[in-house]
Formats: structure tokens, sequence, C-alpha cells
């Protein structure tokens, strides 16, 4: 089924994940966008990464999971170096990913800020202070197959 980009946009306003409007068979809308699912996906994963580049996160490792899990297409794993700093890089993320036309976002952990997680639907963001980011070494467990994927071999910062 193909998903056009006012599809989406319907879905989202509607509070439906992308991945729930594509399980459910979400109704065709013709689109003036031209834009389909995975343009859409890569331009909110690009968004995500450039935002988390921009409030200096560190450690920001973009790891592809398409075809390994079916929560999400694309995972983000990025440190803060504080509290504030944790809780500032996640509200600056929830404000890019809005402009992108994220609606329906899951937010847990903002108000601690040792661990933030942000869930597009494709895309599941989390967002660390350092010592909690080496106890749960998530990149580890999404990167134990090998590093294959080049997007995941590149570290910012």
């Amino acid at each position: 089924m193909v998903l056009t980009t006012a599809t989406l946009r319907c879905s989202v306003e509607k509070g439906i994940t992308l991945r729930t409007a594509i399980e459910k068979k979400a109704h065709h809308v013709p689109s003036t966008v031209g834009m389909d699912e995975s343009n859409l996906v890569s331009q909110t994963f690009d968004a995500a990464l450039a935002s988390l580049e921009n409030s200096k996160a560190e450690s920001i490792i973009p790891i592809d999971i398409r075809g390994r899990s079916t929560i999400g297409d694309f995972m983000i794993v990025a440190s803060g170096r504080s509290h504030r700093h944790v809780t500032a890089v996640a509200d600056h993320l929830l404000q890019a990913l809005r402009e992108t036309g994220c609606k329906d976002m899951r937010v847990e952990g903002l108000e601690s800020g040792d661990w933030v997680l942000i869930d597009t639907g494709d895309i599941i963001v989390h967002i660390f202070r350092p010592e909690v980011r080496d106890f749960y070494n998530i990149e580890k467990i999404w990167l134990d197959e090998g590093f294959d994927d080049e997007r995941a071999l590149e570290t910012v910062h």
C-alpha cells in the first residue's frame, strides 16, 4: 500500500502513527506534495540528526533497525552532558520534529533528565546522561551484529 504525505498528516492529526496507519490500511488520500512514506521518514530522521547536532548532543549514533525490529525503522542514541543539557536537547528535538509534521510523539523521562525517550512511531530517539548511557549500553544491543550500516558508523562529535 502506498501512503502519501496527505494520508500521513491526516493519520497523525487523528492520533494514528505511521505504523498503525499501514497496519489498518489507511484510506488513500491524493497528495499534491508527491512525497512517499520513506521520504517522509528520511526527512524526519535527517531533521532529528540535525537538531541533535545543533543542540550540541554528544556521541550521536544513528542505527538502522529496519528488518530487525517492528518497533521502528531507525533509532538514534545520543548523550547530553547533564540533566539540564539532556532536557534542553530533548526540548529542541521535540520542536524540530513538530516542525517536520510529527504530532503524535510519545515522550518518557523528560522530567528526570537522566534518559529521555522520544518515539515518533518510525524513529526512536534515546538521549542519555553519559553514566546512564554507559550502564544500559543500548547501542551495543542493536549494533551487536557488526557495523555494516554506514550511518551507524558515523559518530557525530
